[in-house]
């Protein structure tokens, strides 16, 4: 099953969103990297990778973002793993799109399926 790692600058907006993307996908493999190591706002690079390697499968890994700058540590992160081209990030609607790919990936569709599907929840982030 294609794993899930949402990244937020909130460990409570991840957790929240996890919760209600579990909610209607309870099988879904996803994991949060919310907020910096010591509990402040913002992103961690090694959060990220933790939460990339607890969900990762050979069926791959979406990544699903806040904000614009939570890319540039999923890219980083991204750099420094195996199977990079099992790995996407998606700049869709966080909590629509962490919803869809966990119905998606819970039903058994491939990474590129969903991936191309939440393209219709892009929301043109940086």
């Amino acid at each position: 099953m294609v794993g899930l790692v949402v990244i937020s600058h909130s460990s409570k907006i991840a957790e929240g969103i996890k919760e209600v993307a579990l909610q209607m996908a309870p099988n879904a493999l996803i994991e949060c990297a919310g907020g910096t190591f010591d509990g402040e706002i913002g992103t961690d690079y090694n959060k990220i990778v933790n939460a990339i390697e607890k969900v990762y499968s050979k069926d791959g890994v979406i990544i699903l973002f806040d904000l614009g700058s939570a890319v540039m540590n999923a890219e980083m992160a991204i750099e420094n793993l195996n199977d990079k081209d099992k790995i996407k990030i998606v700049k869709c609607a966080v909590v629509e799109g962490a919803i869809a790919a966990a119905v998606e990936a819970s039903i058994g569709n491939s990474l590129d399926e969903i991936v191309e599907n939440l393209k219709a929840l892009d929301i043109n982030k940086a």
